[in-house]
Formats: structure tokens, sequence, C-alpha cells
């Protein structure tokens, strides 16, 4: 099969297109004939390498993708040769109390398929039988592979971490991105009130037709003003944040008494100044989030499935532009999610 092998951490000429051998699946697991991959930043972390964490390379990425079960492992049982799924993304023990209780996203041997072990940027990928979920509704394999790890990230932040409301004022930064899109929908299927950003007029505008109530061009204007008008001077109840070190001080500043800022990366970087006076002074709550429960998934799942929640997909690339999807990424030029293809897009 194709598959993309990461040998080492570097630009994009790491991400090798090679043919390799089919994995077989084991003991409680499926072989899927992947027909899509959507891409996340985790993917170019993954490439990039992060100091002080070691990824087993060599590896495949990919935590996104969806195509039909093409083996089963010994013990699979209620999935047939033929069905059409998507990938969870979180791996766990599955037996801890963590697990039992619904919170697997806490298990201490959580892990994340494309970063932990191999992943589904290939023609075929091998997953725990678990993770194979039914996709949701008349979903095509492009968006069934463009909703699971952003949606589930953008849920869990805002709604289990953040107890989010129809009363609250969100601020959600970089709504062009996967998590971001996300971000606003989830927000206003709540009934929230949404001032999102974006580093130009036309993500702007595609945010709006997301449903958000105002919009700010962070490179033009100054959000922590746009966030006071918006919120009458009150503040915002809720920042959605994921950018780091360039947005997250300002993010602090715009938050009412009582305010919540959740974050789940920091693509611009990981260091925080803060003035602590201000964070006991209000109460400020700062949260952190990664992923979220299979359970969450399942909910989401139906949810998209419905059409109330959409994924948005920015362009749809071969799997041999891999590298060319990296930089896309990169640079900031896409409003939703790249997915990549096996084949035709269907």
């Amino acid at each position: 099969m194709k598959a993309v092998v990461i040998h080492e951490h570097g630009e994009y000429d790491v991400l090798r297109v090679q043919d390799i051998a089919a994995p077989e699946p084991g003991p409680g697991e499926v072989q899927l004939e992947v027909r899509a991959i959507g891409l996340n930043h985790l993917d170019t972390w993954v490439r990039r390498g992060v100091p002080g964490h070691a990824f087993p390379l060599p590896m495949t990425p990919g935590c996104d993708f969806s195509g039909t079960v093409s083996k089963l492992g010994p013990g699979v049982t209620g999935l047939s040769i033929g069905d059409r799924v998507f990938a969870a993304p979180g791996i766990s023990c599955g037996r801890c109390a963590k697990c039992a209780s619904g919170n697997d996203h806490l298990c201490r041997h959580y892990g994340i398929l494309g970063e932990t072990t191999n992943g589904g940027c290939a023609e075929f990928a091998v997953l725990p039988a678990q993770n194979a979920l039914p996709i949701p509704g008349d979903l095509d394999f492009v968006q069934a592979a463009a909703f699971p790890l952003t949606f589930l990230t953008a849920w869990h932040m805002l709604v289990a971490r953040c107890g989010l409301t129809a009363n609250d004022n969100v601020l959600v930064h970089a709504a062009g991105s996967g998590v971001g899109s996300a971000a606003v929908q989830i927000a206003k299927f709540h009934g929230a009130r949404v001032l999102a950003t974006a580093g130009s007029d036309e993500k702007l505008a595609k945010a709006t037709e997301l449903g958000a109530d105002a919009v700010c061009n962070y490179n033009s204007d100054d959000f922590v003003a746009a966030a006071k008008a918006f919120s009458k001077r009150a503040g915002m109840d809720i920042v959605f944040e994921h950018v780091g070190e360039a947005t997250m001080p300002g993010s602090l500043r715009t938050l009412a008494k009582g305010g919540r800022v959740v974050t789940c990366g920091a693509t611009t970087g990981p260091k925080l100044e803060a003035d602590l006076r201000h964070v006991f002074f209000k109460s400020l709550s700062i949260l952190g989030s990664t992923m979220g429960s299979r359970g969450e998934l399942h909910l989401i799942a139906g949810l998209v499935g419905q059409g109330l929640l959409k994924p948005v997909i920015d362009r749809v690339l071969p799997l041999d532009q891999v590298a060319e999807a990296h930089a896309a990424m990169a640079g900031r030029e896409q409003f939703g999610k790249i997915v990549l293809v096996n084949g035709e897009p269907s």
C-alpha cells in the first residue's frame, strides 16, 4: 500500500509517500480501506517534533480518517466487512476507573491515532474495533473525516470544561481553523452570542455564515476593544483559545468577572505572561483541555448526522499532495479542514 511515513522530524520533505506492507489487524482490531483523511495541527507537530516529547518514529500520521472495514481481527463482533466507518481518534486502556466512568480521555494510557501509534494517512490502516464508529446520516467519506477531532475538542472545551449556556458571550479565536469553525457552530447551537476573530475579511465573512454575531480582523483591529464593544463593556464570559502567546494576554483582559478562558493549543508559542491579580480579583478560570470522551463523540456524530453541526471543508487533495497540504496549514490559507483522499472523493 501507499502510506505517508515520517522517519525523522523536519520540514515538508520528511513527509514521504512510500510503498509499505499493509498492516494486519490483531485481536480486537479492524483494518480499514481508508478513503479520506482530515488534517489537523497535530499532524504538523508530529512532523516537526515537540521538544521533550518522543514520537515513535518511523510512523504514519493521521488521526482523522474514514473508510470501509476491509478485515476483522480475531474476536471482533458488531462490525462487518464493507461497513462505512470513521475513526474515533482517541485510544485508551478501556479498563481503568477513568475509562469505566466515561472519562477515557483522562486515562493515563490515553493516546491519539497518528501520534501515539500509526494513523490513517495511508491506503489501509488498523485501529481498535471500538474506535471504528458508523458514519452518521448520509455523510460522505470526506465529511466523515473532517469532524471527529476538531468537533470533539471544541465540544469538550465549551460544554464540558466551560459549562456553556445560552447566556454566555463567547470569543472564538481563529475561526478559520478546523477547531475554530467547530467552536462557532457549537456555541451558536447552545444559543450563545459569538464574537469570532480571523486574519482576513474573507474568513470573517465565512465565520458570519456559520452564525457568528460579530467578527474582528485580528491583523487590522484590536480584538480586546472589539470584545469590550461586543459585550457592552461587561466582558466576555468565555474565550475559546488555541493560538497561545499572540492572543492569550489579551484574551484574559477581555474576560468578565467569573469568566473562563479555555485552551487546547498554542500555535504561536507556549509562554504565558499574565497579571495574577486580575485572575483572583475577577475570579477568572484558566482551563486546559485536550480531546474529549468517546461518549461525547457519539453525541456529536448524531448532531452532525442530523445536519445540526456541519464539518467545514476548505479543500480536498490526493494523498500524494500531503506536503502541499501541510504548507497550506502553515500559511493559514484554509478556512476549515483540508482533507486528503485515496481515489475519487465520495
